[in-house]
């Protein structure tokens, strides 16, 4: 390579590093700031977990505390004043429903604030409406417990199952005795329903001398 050629390349050279520092100088701070956003979203997520799981622990602690009460009037008064927003309000709800015996209108009380709270999931909300129904039993009439259970037993719902085995025990009591059979015996056949409840409808549909769609 003659001398000036050797020239021109250092030339060209120095005048690429040269923009390349000019370039680092003006978008470098993109990359350093990508860095920046990538270990901070991942500390933050930790940071999320570690709130989570340390809140979770502090309510499951409360909890036990709370049934650690000596008598049920205590244990009531110490789940009510555990601070619970989301699913863990739901589930103080349903734990201050859980015994109805002692309490019966704070029972029912809490179900229906449950079922009425729409920031809760459905699969909550089903639950307390469902449980509500089962506690009210005959105290409410046969219509409005139909129209309560007919949105849990539609296709999709966590509880449609429970929600159908009610609605078998409501023709029951209407004394619609062959459409109850004949809804049952479609519940021993459901295999979304559990093993346990399609037992207690067979033995339902013998118990008012019905056939099981085995029998």
């Amino acid at each position: 390579m003659s001398q000036p050629d050797s020239f021109i390349e250092e030339v060209s050279e120095e005048v690429r590093r040269d923009k390349l520092f000019a370039l680092f100088r003006k978008y470098g701070w993109i990359g350093v700031l990508l860095v920046v956003l990538t270990v901070g979203g991942a500390a933050w997520n930790e940071w999320q977990k570690s709130t989570r799981a340390a809140s979770a622990q502090a309510f499951g602690d409360a909890i036990l505390t709370a049934l650690d009460a000596e008598t049920p009037e205590a244990r009531r008064t110490a789940i009510a004043g555990i601070d619970a927003t989301g699913d863990k309000a739901a589930i103080r709800a349903l734990l201050l429903a859980s015994d109805p015996t002692e309490d019966r209108a704070a029972s029912l009380a809490a179900l229906q604030a449950l079922a009425e709270d729409p920031a809760l999931p459905v699969v909550y909300r089903d639950l307390a409406i469902l449980r509500r129904v089962i506690l009210l039993g005959a105290e409410a009439p046969v219509a409005d417990r139909h129209a309560a259970l007919d949105p849990i037993a539609a296709p999709g719902r966590p509880y449609r199952p429970l929600a159908l085995e009610q609605l078998a025990y409501l023709l029951v009591e209407e004394g619609k005795k062959d459409e109850a059979v004949a809804a049952l015996r479609a519940l021993t056949e459901d295999q979304a329903a559990p093993e346990g409840l399609r037992q207690r409808a067979s033995q339902m549909i013998v118990a008012l001398g019905g056939e099981t769609a085995e029998g």
